[in-house]
């Protein structure tokens, strides 16, 4: 029987995480370790200033006083007695689309795992209020039967978001992108100091041309599925400006 680890960055209590650990159960033996709480945009950080706990609050299910990526290593080389076949994030409450992946913990887990040799995908519900995870929860299995048996290619892992709302099918999508202008709203605390809570303002892509990508298939009822690289280098650019290095090694060079 397969083994699957679980993790999230919405806590071991979410409700989406309890969903995408049933309808998995029946691929495979699912063990879940997640955080202990909420650790929501916390991209690809660890803990290494503090001890690292957890404890088991269920069978299979272990608590991790740390963020996602911490309870994927940790899970994978303390708990699980061998590496697992698949790794699986989510199912989050809210998209991670376009550049919010390089904020997600949930997408970050998910890369993590693919770090470690294992294939491995993020899952997102894409509303913001009535989350309903069971479609969501069904397609994930789905999905985790197929690169059960068939794998995915070293170094990349699959970012899906579902629709909220009917869902027509499935498309494979580019990152999208979106403008972001981050807002700070100022306030004064009980003592008088200042303080500032961090918000954002979002456009959605919109151009013409953008109808490959994740937020204009989530947008129009269509389950997202982008295969993300781990390997950020961009090839072409790097051979563009190897011709540089001579030049940036002479110390005698002068800015012309």
């Amino acid at each position: 029987m397969p083994e699957i680890l679980l993790t999230n960055d919405d806590g071991i209590q979410s409700a989406g995480i309890v969903a995408l650990a049933e309808a998995v159960s029946a691929v495979g033996r699912v063990t879940v370790v997640a955080p202990d709480r909420e650790r929501s945009a916390s991209s690809a950080s660890l803990t290494l200033h503090l001890p690292l706990r957890y404890e088991e609050v269920g069978p299979g299910r272990f608590s991790v006083e740390g963020t996602p990526t911490d309870c994927v290593i940790i899970g994978l080389h303390q708990i699980l007695p061998s590496l697992p076949d698949l790794v699986i994030s989510g199912i989050n409450k809210g998209a991670n689309l376009g550049h919010d992946v390089a904020y997600s913990g949930t997408v970050s887990a998910a890369s993590e795992g693919a770090n470690q040799g294992i294939p491995s995908f993020a899952i997102s519900l894409a509303a913001r209020e009535e989350f309903r995870f069971e479609e969501a929860a069904q397609f994930a299995a789905i999905l985790a039967e197929r690169i059960v048996k068939e794998g995915l290619p070293s170094g990349v892992i699959l970012n899906v978001n579902v629709p909220g709302q009917e869902i027509l099918g499935v498309r494979v999508t580019r990152q999208g992108h979106r403008n972001v202008r981050n807002i700070f709203v100022e306030n004064m605390d009980p003592r008088g100091r200042r303080y500032f809570w961090l918000d954002q303002e979002m456009e959605t892509e919109t151009q013409r041309g953008s109808v490959d990508s994740d937020y204009m298939a989530v947008n129009s009822g269509f389950i997202s599925i982008t295969p993300l690289k781990l390997d950020r280098t961009d090839y072409g650019c790097a051979r563009r400006i190897k011709a540089w290095s001579d030049i940036l090694f002479n110390h005698d060079a002068a800015p012309h």
